[in-house]
């Protein structure tokens, strides 16, 4: 097995991952709820048969990854009608907290400059006996 050399000026992901969140004030669970008693937005950008198996977080907005930059950009003819503004309140939420670093750190780059994500995810959400919802 032969091992390659990356090629020069590329990062790893645990690279491009510690960047992200060094922009990112990242929230707790307890954080994330009460932000979103006050008009913020969660997002979960979980798969379907993710949130199927896990369950979800009741009054989240869905956006699979795939669309979440479309549908959150002020200016794309495909953005949802609650991403109308840059100061918009929003976490990203996926199973554990990974993936929603890279996308909230996305939505920054769209200037969504209020984007971050859920620490430890839709597992830590569970974990602090947060409000849970089977998915179908």
């Amino acid at each position: 097995m032969t091992v390659q050399v990356a090629p020069p000026g590329s990062r790893g992901i645990g690279e491009i991952l510690a960047e992200a969140r060094m922009r990112l004030h990242r929230l707790s669970p307890r954080d994330a709820f009460a932000l979103q008693g006050n008009g913020g937005v969660l997002v979960d950008i979980r798969p379907q048969w993710q949130r199927q198996a896990e369950g979800g977080i009741p009054g989240t907005l869905v956006v699979e990854r795939n669309h979440l930059e479309w549908r959150f950009d002020p200016r794309s003819d495909a953005r949802l009608a609650i991403a109308d503004r840059y100061d918009l309140p929003v976490v990203v939420v996926c199973s554990e907290g990974y993936t929603s670093s890279l996308a909230a750190a996305a939505l920054q780059d769209l200037g969504l400059w209020r984007a971050t994500d859920l620490a430890g995810g839709f597992h830590a959400w569970k974990a602090e006996g947060l409000p849970v919802e089977s998915v179908t």
